[in-house]
């Protein structure tokens, strides 16, 4: 019912631009997409190291190549292609792409790094532009608000992108309205892990915002995720399940404050059902509280995030997230927990010499009492607590940032006893980022 319902919408739309008058100049599609086409080069070397009990110790050393073509508009047509190599440049990759990869080090399992090597088509899409509104049909990159629900993963090497069909419309004043109808989520694990790269999707999205108050923007959105496949998920959070186990309806709304810089604010709720293909039957919430001013050169951060939890047997799942940008740099929440996730934050922004600095905390515990036998069985689970830190500075064209993520686990290994999956954690990056 969801995909006849997106195919139709996306039918019809397409006939009312067919139907709009243009008012473009005559010209041949090659001379259309030729004049004003753009082509762009962008290398991104990172080292990161990664530091995970109950693992060895890894390193990576990796550059991302990144060729973008984006062809001149002829009668609203237009043209996007974007290849991505990702290359260990020591040769030697001595670290796992995913927890379960069998890359032993001195005899015991290499931490995982999840930036795999591998050459992928990013996007390759074709997009018809008139007016107010803009169709997109191929592979292509979707960023939703602050990419919470729907994002790139534009941290890690091979990106996140989506094969399917979007419309975004602008004709009512104000307004911003965004569709679309997804087939397959290209995500950042590639060919290297087949059941991982690759998620087979019935999935549709609509996000609506508006700015017409002088106070804010105010953002609806439905996110209406069907996993198809039913591969195996290993070794991040809930090991058991299956990706279909990720299929769900979430519906929500988000409120962000424009009138007064020095005083910034954010509320957000969503409530999430498992739909579609999940085996599941689940309901959780979703809340957000988010205050910021400026003090000087200095720009202090408090937050409190919930991803809820359905009395303990089910998390708030955001599959498609850039999860790297919440709960911590350390990526210890890349799965809820069963159990659900309460995230306290603090973070002070400012910038010295033309170096930004970030220094943030974050504080995690459980929404719900664990239901797991053992200690942990009625109580709320104490997740631990994480300190985050970060320099960047742009030196003509390079931009150089340096990170640092520390995760101490709370009682958790104590009650849950699964020490690997949740235990401490110390990650550190360098990388360079050049744009010609």
């Amino acid at each position: 019912m969801k995909k006849n319902a997106a195919h139709f919408f996306c039918a019809t739309a397409s006939a009312l631009f067919l139907i709009t008058p243009n008012v473009y100049a005559a010209q041949t599609l090659t001379e259309g997409l030729q004049t004003g086409s753009t082509i762009k080069l962008n290398f991104r070397t990172r080292y990161e190291n990664v530091s995970w009990d109950g693992y060895e110790d890894a390193d990576a050393l990796t550059l991302r190549s990144r060729l973008s073509y984006q062809s001149g508009a002829w009668n609203g047509l237009a043209l996007t292609l974007e290849m991505d190599n990702v290359t260990a440049i020591d040769n030697e990759v001595d670290y796992a792409t995913w927890p379960a990869d069998p890359i032993m080090v001195d005899g015991k399992k290499a931490a995982p790094i999840f930036d795999p090597k591998g050459t992928d088509l990013n996007q390759a899409l074709v997009s018809y532009s008139t007016f107010n509104n803009q169709i997109k049909y191929g592979r292509q990159r979707i960023v939703l608000d602050n990419s919470r629900f729907i994002g790139n993963v534009g941290w890690r090497q091979n990106e996140q992108t989506y094969d399917g069909i979007s419309l975004t419309n602008k004709s009512i004043r104000y307004t911003n309205i965004f569709v679309a109808h997804i087939d397959n989520v290209n995500r950042i694990f590639g060919s290297s892990i087949p059941v991982q790269g690759d998620y087979k999707q019935d999935t549709n999205l609509l996000n609506i915002s508006y700015t017409g108050f002088e106070a804010g923007k105010l953002i609806g959105y439905a996110y209406l995720i069907d996993n198809v496949d039913d591969p195996t998920l290993v070794g991040i959070g809930a090991a058991a399940n299956k990706a279909a186990a990720i299929s769900s309806d979430t519906y929500g709304i988000r409120w962000s404050s424009t009138a007064n810089p020095a005083f910034m604010y954010t509320l957000e709720y969503a409530q999430q059902k498992g739909a579609g293909s999940n085996p599941l039957e689940y309901k959780a919430n979703y809340a957000l509280v988010e205050i910021s001013t400026t003090l000087g050169a200095f720009v202090p951060l408090i937050g409190y995030e919930v991803l809820g939890s359905d009395d303990g047997t089910k998390g708030f799942a955001t599959p498609f997230a850039t999860l790297h940008a919440f709960n911590g740099w350390a990526d210890r929440f890349l799965a809820t927990p069963k159990e659900g996730l309460k995230d306290a934050y603090a973070s002070l922004t400012t910038t010295v010499a033309g170096v930004q600095l970030i220094a943030a905390y974050h504080k995690y515990e459980a929404d719900e009492k664990s239901l797991a036998a053992g200690p942990a069985l009625g109580t709320i689970i104490d997740f631990g607590s994480e300190w985050n830190l970060s320099a960047s500075k742009k030196f003509g064209a390079v931009v150089y940032t340096a990170k640092f993520a520390k995760f101490d686990n709370g009682d958790w290994v104590q009650k849950i006893g699964t020490e690997s999956l949740v235990s401490d954690t110390t990650k550190f990056w360098f990388q360079a980022d050049w744009n010609f």
